[in-house]
């Protein structure tokens, strides 16, 4: 005789984990400091395998010597590599953003672009990245999938996927398109605070009771 099949996990309603967690996080927002689309861009760029509390403290310095994609793009590469050395990967980090600006400054008069298929032709820029930049310097919609996003969208059974551009297009479907980058930032502070990857607080959890992973 096979196997009788478990009651089958039904993932959580979005509209109420939305609500849930917008009362949880009311100020949820991306923590990245900058003051220009192209700051955003470097900082998010810095960010990839680095937490942004170390981010935070590299900017500062770095965009104090370079404010914008004119004064990145005459930058000396060696002096960018020292100044991002403490994010790790930082060579990769550095000519990303340095070929970034010079390119944003030759294609688009040093504007940042505003579509993610143009973002993501940068170097460095990936679909996570333009995301980041669209939905919290323009204002345009975007769902950042990180890693805590993609871990909790498993957990409440928004998807079964792993790939994060694979999660990012599930979660296109089911969630409204006016809340992809604040439903973004939600998953990112309850992931944080919450629904760690290793110890989650699941007693104390605001979405006990929407979770199927502890229902």
């Amino acid at each position: 005789m096979g196997k009788k099949k478990g009651k089958q996990k039904l993932s959580a309603p979005i509209h109420l984990v939305l609500t849930c967690l917008k009362k949880t996080y009311p100020d949820a927002h991306c923590v990245l400091g900058h003051q220009n689309p192209f700051q955003l861009l470097c900082a998010t760029i810095l960010s990839a395998q680095c937490t942004d509390e170390r981010v935070n403290k590299v900017t500062p310095a770095l965009f104090k010597k370079y404010p914008g994609a004119a004064a990145f793009s005459k930058a000396s590469l060696k002096d960018v590599e020292e100044l991002v050395k403490s994010t790790g990967f930082y060579k990769n980090k550095a000519r990303s953003i340095v070929e970034c600006a010079k390119a944003i400054v030759e294609k688009y008069g040093g504007q940042i672009p505003k579509t993610l298929e143009e973002l993501t032709s940068l170097r460095g820029v990936g679909r996570k990245t333009a995301n980041v930049v669209l939905g919290n310097a323009y204002g345009i919609p975007g769902l950042v999938v990180d890693t805590h996003v993609g871990r909790l969208s498993r957990r409440l059974g928004f998807t079964k996927q792993k790939d994060p551009v694979k999660v990012e297009f599930e979660l296109m479907k089911i969630v409204p398109k006016q809340e992809w980058t604040l439903f973004s930032h939600l998953l990112i502070y309850h992931g944080r605070n919450r629904c760690t990857a290793r110890k989650p607080d699941c007693v104390h959890c605001e979405l006990t009771d929407l979770c199927p992973k502890i229902m």
